[in-house]
């Protein structure tokens, strides 16, 4: 802690810049340089200023050099920037070069104005890109009559096409043209047409721009972009990483295709040729949709692009609530409510039917016919739905649950774990899985987290932990009785694992072992591709085609030879034996568009259909609704179809918001006295960053390149999760996040004792995170002007205080299952917790336990208690102590110096529950 008078002016940021520090690099500083999309926005809005600028002083006769100057550096980044994009187009920027260059500043500034306010509002997309919008001579057509009638009409969805070829200027327009020509009114998309000349340029493009849903890769295109521009190179970052083969032709569009297709799986690519057919047929995989010969019709690829699109915004379920809601049904059955029937001509419940209007009551019904369909045995469009969401999850099979993840939970666990069966668990996952364990009959290996001492929370649990865990019981002769391994991915902090580094490890130990990785808060990062690859679908499928290629067969053989008896090759799983058995759970409703309680479960078993498919039926049965709410499920599949629609777009603008969070809280000179934002390095040890990786953003040195960390770390930082280190103020963090609800209106649901989280989601815009920044300003402003005046008394509470909350108590592990609950004596750590659960149910069992000094005392004097319930204090949110675990020292310190105010399974005036003497030795008996 440091202190500064007249007040104590603390940032405990180990990142803080000396005062001599050099500034950032100008090409790695400023928002745009991470986020391009902003660059390009910002620099619209700067060129429009500039433009006006330029034009006033020309009319007023004065020196217009420096606004001359400023225009021209701002149309030539433009210019590369906009080279990606369909609209405004290369046509319209080289009509406002002209401009500038003739000299006619006012045609130029209007021009500049019209075209920033369309791509500021998105109003562009509305009038169907630049082939509506060409501006000059047609600007004045823009507000005839008719135009504004078609404003009022809804308004089609738009995209852009990418093509990637080496035609030139003229083939290009013509190109655009041709397709534009095949329009027709029934379309119910609009597109626009974007032309690239190189594969780097192609990889820019679809990355740089979100709106591009169909590439059609043609002819003779070559390899390298002219644009090198510091905010695109970050995109070619996935060529660094998985360099592509030196090939042309057909082969070099094929191996283009695959890199695309794992960059944006959700993208349809299209092939064009003129190789011979025999050469193209049967050699297209699962890559391109479809191929086309260069002198077959425009029609027929418009045809063809619409169709691909249409495939992915369809909703089949919401689609047919929405027919089913337009029909004047009798009703007859259960729920009064439906058709608003009840609160129509209610005098006591219309005010319901106001607040919420009639479409979500017609829509309303417990019926499974008409059209609808039976979540519980799908097999209209909720079958339809759930395949759509499989496919854009990656998943081979996907369910969708009404009532949480919470439930979703239970029925993976119960459909795959038998009674006795081992689970190797992190410690601190939800406390779903805890009691779904005990409704299964697993036996838990708790897993320990490494602690984050300083910021009281808990990271993730490291591999080699898990390694010695699973070869300690196959010591003990146990591994055929070890099902499944359980992790949460990535945490409520935002710390992610290596699902396949993970799996790959376990498996080479244990072929069959199951994963379940609960995503319950990182659904969002399926449709972004530096996030991807750490999901547990994604690195499912990348697995199996590892342990099914040649190449690895061959790697495996070769160091097979020197393995020991039992064939156990580190770090490689035996291809012959390993089976891919990988289930995730996500809370769609967490950071996706869907109501509360809206989940889904995504599968990737090789052997589901053969072992599982029966099992998860019935568990699926047991534990969901015969009266699921169909609202639920519409919001499920029109968000399904939202982001594969636009998920890579809101994702990436989601993590740009993140960071511009992390640069200004940093960079504020009254903000980063008291708060400073957790860097990698804070959260993850160095021996879990080979890449070195620190920080996202430095005041010293710029932005960090996270992609390299995603690829080789064991553990990396979600960077949409922006937690921040607030005891410099002094307050705790309950206080502060009572703080911003009552007085500022910001909710946040996760504090530590010092920190806060803000997380931003695909609904946030950079309104919100001004709000939050000028917010976190003002609360900064007050600690320090309360500083300044405050007494010699007052500033020694304070400092005194804000070190309370920088020394946390020390974090505890799990300590053991007591002797009554271990099933033998084998030693392996594995308990009965099943068996400690029930035998609660008896009150001749139990005591009362309290959190005390004295029982502090009796237990180090060698006392020993044992838990008889869930004990979870909030913050950390986890159970310190489950049924039939002991009641360590070091747990009840722990809990006698945290200041938290909620603690479940804790009564103020009794304490906790704990098992009497004779009752664990009955049990033991």
């Amino acid at each position: 802690m440091t202190t500064h008078s007249p007040g104590p002016r603390i940032n405990p940021d180990p990142a803080a810049p000396a005062a001599n520090s050099p500034p950032p690099h100008p090409a790695n500083r400023g928002m745009g340089r991470f986020y391009a999309p902003r660059l390009r926005m910002d620099t619209w809005n700067e060129l429009q200023v500039r433009a006006t600028w330029l034009k006033e002083f020309s009319r007023g006769g004065r020196d217009i050099t420096v606004p001359k100057a400023k225009v021209a550096a701002s149309l030539e980044l433009l210019r590369t920037l906009e080279f990606y994009w369909a609209f405004p187009g290369g046509a319209q920027m080289d009509r406002l070069t002209r401009l500038f260059e003739r000299g006619e500043y006012t045609d130029l500034s209007s021009e500049v104005a019209e075209i920033t306010r369309l791509l500021v509002g998105d109003a562009y997309r509305e009038r169907g890109g630049a082939l509506a919008n060409r501006g000059g001579k047609d600007r004045a057509d823009r507000d005839r009559p008719e135009d504004r009638d078609r404003s009022q009409t809804p308004s089609k969805p738009y995209f852009e096409v990418l093509v990637v070829d080496g035609i030139d200027a003229y083939d290009r327009a013509e190109l655009r043209e041709g397709l534009a020509a095949c329009r027709r009114d029934s379309d119910e998309f609009l597109y626009d047409v974007v032309t690239v000349p190189s594969l780097e340029d192609a990889i820019i493009a679809v990355l740089f721009n979100p709106t591009i849903q169909a590439v059609f890769l043609r002819y003779n295109y070559t390899y390298s972009t002219q644009h090198r521009h510091a905010a695109l190179q970050r995109y070619l970052e996935p060529l660094e990483a998985e360099p592509l083969p030196i090939c042309f032709g057909l082969e070099r569009s094929l191996e283009l295709g695959r890199m695309l297709k794992r960059l944006r799986p959700e993208l349809d690519l299209y092939l064009v040729t003129d190789t011979p057919l025999e050469a193209v047929a049967g050699n297209l995989g699962s890559v391109f949709r479809r191929a086309f010969y260069r002198l077959e019709q425009y029609m027929e690829q418009h045809l063809t692009i619409l169709k691909g699109v249409r495939t992915r915004f369809e909703a089949p379920f919401f689609d047919a609530l929405r027919r089913y809601s337009s029909k004047p049904t009798g009703v007859f059955h259960a729920l009064p409510i439906a058709r608003a029937k009840s609160m129509a001509n209610s005098h006591w419940a219309r005010d319901l039917l106001e607040f919420y209007g009639s479409n979500i009551f017609l829509a309303e019904t417990s019926a499974t016919s008409g059209g609808l369909d039976s979540l519980l045995q799908p097999r209209g469009p909720i079958k339809k739905a759930q395949d759509a969401a499989a496919r854009a999850f990656g998943a081979r099979n996907t369910f969708f649950v009404t009532n949480g993840t919470s439930t979703a939970n239970k029925i993976v666990l119960q459909a795959l774990i038998r009674p006795g069966d081992i689970v190797l668990i992190d410690r601190d996952c939800h406390k779903s899985h805890h009691y779904a364990m005990v409704l299964a009959g697993a036996m838990p290996v708790y897993l320990d987290s490494y602690p984050l001492q300083p910021y009281a929370m808990y990271g993730a649990v490291p591999l080699h932990e898990i390694e010695e865990r699973l070869l300690e019981l196959k010591a003990a002769g146990k591994l055929d009785r070890v099902r499944m391994l359980l992790l949460t991915n990535c945490t409520f902090d935002g710390l992610t694992y290596d699902p396949g580094l993970v799996m790959r490890r376990i498996l080479a130990i244990k072929p069959d072992m199951i994963f379940l990785w609960d995503e319950a808060w990182f659904a969002f990062a399926r449709f972004h591709p530096v996030l991807r690859r750490r999901t547990g679908m994604q690195a499912a499928e990348r697995l199996r085609e590892e342990l099914k290629s040649d190449a690895y067969r061959e790697a495996y053989r070769a160091k097979a030879k020197d393995a020991g008896k039992d064939g156990y090759v580190p770090g490689m799983p035996d291809p012959d034996r390993a089976r891919v058995r990988v289930y995730a759970t996500q809370s769609t409703h967490k950071t996706l568009t869907s109501l509360r309680q809206g989940s889904m479960i995504h599968i990737f078993d090789d052997d589901f259909e053969q072992k599982a498919s029966g099992p998860f039926s019935e568990a699926f049965m047991t534990h969901t609704s015969t009266s699921p709410n169909y609202q639920i499920i519409a919001s499920l599949d029109v968000g399904r179809r939202q982001v594969e629609m636009e998920g890579y777009e809101l994702v990436d603008h989601t993590i740009g918001l993140a960071m511009t969070m992390r640069e200004r809280i940093r960079e504020h000179p009254v903000i980063n006295k008291f708060f400073s934002v957790l860097r990698p390095a804070d959260m993850i040890p160095s021996e879990f960053r080979p890449s070195g990786l620190e920080f996202y953003y430095s005041p010293v040195h710029g932005w960090g390149r996270m992609e390299s960390a995603w690829r080789m770390d064991e553990f990396t930082l979600d960077p949409t999760r922006v937690t921040v280190q607030i005891s410099a103020t002094g307050m705790n963090g309950d206080q502060f996040r009572h703080l911003l609800m009552d007085q500022h209106d910001i909710q946040i649901n996760k504090t530590s004792r010092n920190t806060a989280l803000f997380m931003p989601n695909i609904g946030t815009s950079r309104g919100d995170v001004a709000y939050l920044i000028e917010t976190l300003a003002r609360c900064c402003t007050s600690v320090q002007e309360r500083l300044l005046t405050e007494s010699s008394t007052g500033l020694s509470r304070h400092v005194a205080t804000v070190d309370s909350l920088v020394a946390s108590p020390p974090l505890p592990n799990f300590s053991r299952f007591h002797e009554a609950y271990k099933p033998d004596t084998s030693g392996t750590p594995e308990g009965d917790l099943r068996r400690a659960y029930f035998d609660t149910y008896d009150e001749e069992n139990l005591a009362w336990m309290r959190i005390s000094d004295e029982t502090l005392r009796q237990i180090q004097g060698g006392r020993e208690f044992v838990s008889a319930s869930f004990v979870t204090p909030y913050p950390p949110g986890f159970p310190l102590l489950v049924p039939g675990q002991v009641v360590s020292a070091e747990i009840i310190a722990f809990l006698l110096a945290i200041d938290v105010k909620e603690i479940h399974g804790y009564h103020p005036s009794y304490g906790f529950r704990v098992f009497t003497e004779a009752a664990l030795e009955r049990a033991a008996r």
